[in-house]
């Protein structure tokens, strides 16, 4: 249990602990995306991974606040979750030689970090609510359709062209 800067015994831990893990995600994720985007050709795919980018610096600083509100230290605890997802994506896009397939897998490999960005978000504003933090829950809740919007354009981009292209090869 070293990933834990204290132990976890009420639901306000949990939730502390929580902001703080989706805290590192967030800022692995920024460190993440440009090496994502530089490798990408396809451009509706690049320009929706710029836009998550830009989102997703807009995310840490909404995280802060939330932090702030709740009287916590902005800090992170190492997501072990994120980091495997990074990595994975990180060594099939290098596996990938060919473009098509390449965006094909830098398309999965960003909607399975939306994927759990939207579950770490849906379960904070639960938390916040039951802890009675409405006004932190009120903050969450403006990420969570962004996360959710990124998705979606995700699948819209790869069902439209990207595994069609992916497939001819």
């Amino acid at each position: 249990m070293g990933l834990l800067t204290k132990p976890i015994k009420t639901l306000d831990d949990l939730f502390v602990h929580t902001l703080q893990d989706i805290y590192y995600a967030e800022q692995q994720i920024t460190k993440s995306l440009p090496k994502m985007i530089s490798k990408v050709t396809n451009p509706e795919l690049k320009q929706g991974l710029q836009e998550h980018l830009e989102q997703t610096r807009g995310h840490v600083t909404r995280l802060e606040r939330v932090f702030q509100m709740h009287g916590e230290e902005a800090k992170a605890v190492t997501c072990p979750a994120i980091d495997g997802i990074l990595q994975e994506a990180n060594d099939i896009m290098g596996d990938a030689k060919d473009p098509e397939v390449l965006d094909a897998a830098a398309a999965a490999a960003a909607q399975a970090v939306e994927h759990y960005e939207i579950a770490r978000y849906g379960t904070l504003i639960a938390w916040a609510r039951e802890l009675g933090r409405d006004d932190c829950a009120s903050v969450l809740e403006q990420t969570l359709p962004e996360e959710k919007a990124a998705d979606a354009k995700l699948t819209e981009i790869a069902e439209a062209r990207l595994n069609r292209m992916a497939a001819r090869h």
